[in-house]
């Protein structure tokens, strides 16, 4: 097993000092807007998506330096999405990763517009990516573009579910898009970076569907099980707001099942793989432990 704190403590330096370099002030910016843009990306957290990018590269021998735009801008994508859900129109949250949400914080017409700058900063800095060539910096910017919308189809989908008594086809057709769309372009930019072959990119694609599902069953386990302090955000929201979670529609137990199902699916794909995917594989086991 490899040593999962010095990963996530290397992805997060790496991806934070491009992050900080991609948000410097500029002649084009304002001082309120760019403070709110880094409120919520130095806000704290595993950087979880660019460590998927960042391993899934690994497994394929790309070093960091071809990785980090493209995991910046999965984590400038992921950040907006946070910044927008937690609008009062959309989830209504005052808590992210244990401090004031952006438009708790800095208005929510300037919370619309951080999480907006940010979404565009993202394609342009693949698009500005002198160390990929041409050709894969489209395709990259067209994956996230499709995973980026996606996202929003689940959001609308997650909100018209409020109050409804779904099926479990249903709830994972929400969260395929909302969560698992931007967790399997993060597994698939590493692959293609790391010039995998197409039954290569075959199975990553499969890997990113269950590793995305994974994410969300624990993700919704954790906010009936763990406090506030803990999260880092309001625990107990989604019950609260009526959201189509697995333990709503399987109960807990059945839940923590299927979680153990789909880890040993995703673990499954990885062993079609000749190459090493040891990071990968403790990614897994980070998200079957996880307590936060």
């Amino acid at each position: 097993m490899c040593d999962l704190d010095s990963f996530f403590h290397r992805v997060s330096s790496t991806v934070d000092k491009e992050l900080d370099r991609l948000t410097t002030p500029n002649r084009y910016s304002t001082s309120v807007l760019v403070d709110a843009m880094r409120w919520s990306l130095f806000a704290g957290g595993k950087r979880f998506r660019p460590a998927l990018l960042f391993a899934t590269g690994g497994t394929f021998g790309i070093d960091d330096e071809q990785l980090v735009s493209s995991a910046a801008a999965v984590e400038m994508i992921h950040t907006y999405s946070l910044i927008h859900d937690d609008l009062p129109s959309m989830d209504d949250d005052d808590l992210r990763r244990g401090r004031e949400t952006c438009h708790r914080r800095f208005g929510e017409a300037t919370a619309i517009l951080a999480g907006d700058a940010l979404q565009a900063k993202a394609f342009g800095t693949i698009a500005g990516d002198v160390n990929l060539d041409d050709s894969l910096r489209v395709k990259l910017v067209s994956g996230l573009a499709c995973a980026a919308s996606r996202m929003v189809t689940g959001q609308q989908l997650d909100l018209e579910a409020e109050g409804k008594n779904l099926s479990i086809e249903e709830v994972k057709n929400i969260h395929a898009n909302k969560t698992g769309a931007l967790i399997s372009f993060s597994v698939l930019a590493g692959a293609m970076i790391g010039e995998a072959s197409e039954s290569e990119v075959e199975i990553i694609r499969r890997f990113g569907d269950e590793i995305g599902l994974l994410f969300q069953i624990t993700d919704d386990l954790l906010d009936v099980s763990e406090s506030t302090e803990l999260l880092g955000k309001t625990a107990g929201k989604d019950v609260e707001s009526q959201k189509a979670t697995y333990p709503q529609v399987l109960g807990n137990e059945k839940a923590r099942e299927l979680a153990l199902n789909v880890a040993e699916n995703a673990r499954g794909e990885l062993d079609k793989l000749d190459s090493d995917s040891t990071l990968l594989r403790s990614l897994i086991g980070f998200l079957v432990e996880r307590r936060n």
